[in-house]
């Protein structure tokens, strides 16, 4: 997934308007897809990567194909790398990297992303997760580790992310979390 420079993404509320508006979206650019699958509460997510010219194209080629059954959709022309990483679930933790652990809750998965890159930007935090709406009735979530004032403002700038588009749902900060709530990870 790494070496793209901007991800863009879309929520739709249809499955079938979701197949047409991926198929539209490599139509249309130059792009990989990154995410694309059916997620709780029968939605359907995209997400797409490439140059920044190429994501916007296909972002607007899907959002023209589906427009009643867009929920949420973005573009980031310069992503952070470690979103990648997080959105394929293929970050691994040492001991010594695991520190204060954030939380960020969102009631969707577009909004999510867009937190993390945030968070990523605005601080030293290493996110470790990014999960979109599977098993989680539509949400996401977003987990970050780092020293304690690090972990803090990642969290608050994810959190202002999805607060601005009126979906958060939770924001923690566990300054001295059990070693078990990394267990998978590290």
């Amino acid at each position: 997934m790494a070496g793209h420079k901007s991800i863009g993404a879309i929520e739709l509320s249809s499955i079938a308007l979701g197949y047409q508006a991926q198929d539209e979206m490599l139509k249309a650019a130059n792009v990989e897809v990154l995410i694309a699958r059916t997620i709780c509460s029968g939605k359907y997510f995209i997400v797409v990567g490439g140059s920044v010219s190429d994501v916007k194209a296909a972002v607007q080629a899907g959002l023209k194909s589906a427009e009643e059954a867009v929920i949420d959709h973005l573009v980031i022309p310069n992503v952070h790398e470690g979103v990648f990483a997080a959105l394929g679930q293929s970050v691994v933790l040492d001991a010594d990297t695991a520190d204060a652990l954030g939380v960020v809750e969102s009631y969707s998965g577009v909004s999510i992303v867009a937190a993390a890159d945030a968070a990523a930007k605005a601080a030293r935090v290493t996110l470790f997760r990014v999960h979109v709406a599977m098993a989680l009735g539509g949400k996401g979530f977003c987990l970050m580790t780092g020293n304690v004032a690090d972990v803090r403002a990642g969290v608050r700038a994810a959190a202002q992310e999805i607060r601005d588009r009126g979906l958060l749902v939770a924001e923690i900060v566990i300054p001295r979390p059990s070693k078990e709530l990394f267990a998978e990870y590290i």
